[in-house]
């Protein structure tokens, strides 16, 4: 199957001469749901405003269901629903209204039922007559997303879709982005909760200084990248680990009573065994023993600091 949004040799370069992007080459499936990592100031929204077509490009090619977004500016956009991090609409307006303004803005007619789909899927059809200066900041956020979706796209983009909300939002948000996905909408989020991206990503991309550094399925990044943790708490408390055991990747806290060992997973099958097998046979005793793999966040964390 095509790719629905192909990028190739993308940069952007400043009248300055700051270099915002260098060459970046992606694709991205069609269904799928696609997290952009990376600090602020990386070229996340750069990226994200050349494919929108709020700016230009310095160079290199973006096409979006096969088409050039410079060459056939009006079928790609019609094909791209963008959700801000800020919400610019007039506050006076009522909820309904600006929907449908949205709609109009893409050259779309009057179409009460999709509206109506929209806003019910947002959990919006109760407050469609209320102004948005009268909603809360989480319904202010479902309003953008409701905007975004007014003309039907195939791709949408969520620049920091959960910023500024609660725990409990920001998860009924995360199952509105799984419902959108299920009806044939690709998505592409940015997000600084490395836990979103963990949680509902295909795939992980990761940007920095405008260079896209990783690009891999979360699955694959995660074992490759991640490492695993093995805790155990002794029975008796040491000083110092013991000699037989020098040659292991092993720390002792400052209590003396946990020893952590950490393993890549691909080694788990024949290190750990081993590693439990000369404990044992050393005499060292404990009382309890888990695992745990390092998340997302480490990886990203890492990954960044190895590119100071």
């Amino acid at each position: 199957m095509d790719p629905i949004l192909e990028i190739s040799g993308l940069i952007k370069t400043y009248a300055d001469g700051t270099s915002a992007l260098k060459p970046i080459d992606l694709d991205i499936r069609r269904g799928e749901i696609f997290a952009l990592l990376g600090p602020n100031g990386a070229g996340k929204t750069t990226l994200i405003s050349i494919v929108c077509g709020i700016v230009t490009p310095t160079s290199g090619s973006v096409r979006v269901d096969g088409h050039d977004i410079i060459d056939h500016y009006r079928e790609t956009r019609s094909r791209i629903g963008l959700v801000p991090q800020e919400l610019h609409t007039d506050m006076f307006e009522t909820v309904l209204d600006t929907v449908n303004f949205s709609r109009g803005l893409f050259g779309c007619g009057r179409d009460d039922d999709h509206v109506e789909t929209v806003l019910k899927g947002l959990s919006l059809w109760d407050k469609r007559d209320q102004p948005i200066m009268n909603l809360s900041g989480g319904m202010k956020r479902r309003v953008l997303i409701a905007k975004a979706l007014a003309h039907a796209p195939r791709l949408l983009f969520l620049d920091e879709p959960t910023a500024g909300v609660d725990v409990e939002l920001r998860r009924d948000m995360w199952g509105l982005i799984e419902r959108l996905r299920e009806t044939g909408v690709t998505i592409i989020l940015t997000t600084h909760y490395i836990e979103e991206a963990e949680h509902m990503a295909d795939r992980i991309g990761v940007i920095h200084n405008g260079e896209l550094i990783l690009v891999d399925r979360k699955a694959d990044l995660m074992k490759k990248l991640g490492r695993k943790y093995l805790t155990l708490h002794l029975q008796d408390p040491i000083e110092a680990i013991p000699p037989e055991l020098k040659d292991w990747d092993l720390a002792i806290d400052e209590t003396g009573q946990t020893l952590e060992h950490h393993f890549s997973t691909e080694e788990e099958q024949t290190e750990v065994p081993q590693l439990l097998r000369e404990i044992s046979r050393i005499g060292l005793e404990f009382t309890d023993l888990n695992t745990r793999q390092s998340s997302l966040e480490e990886i990203f964390v890492n990954l960044l600091q190895e590119r100071r």
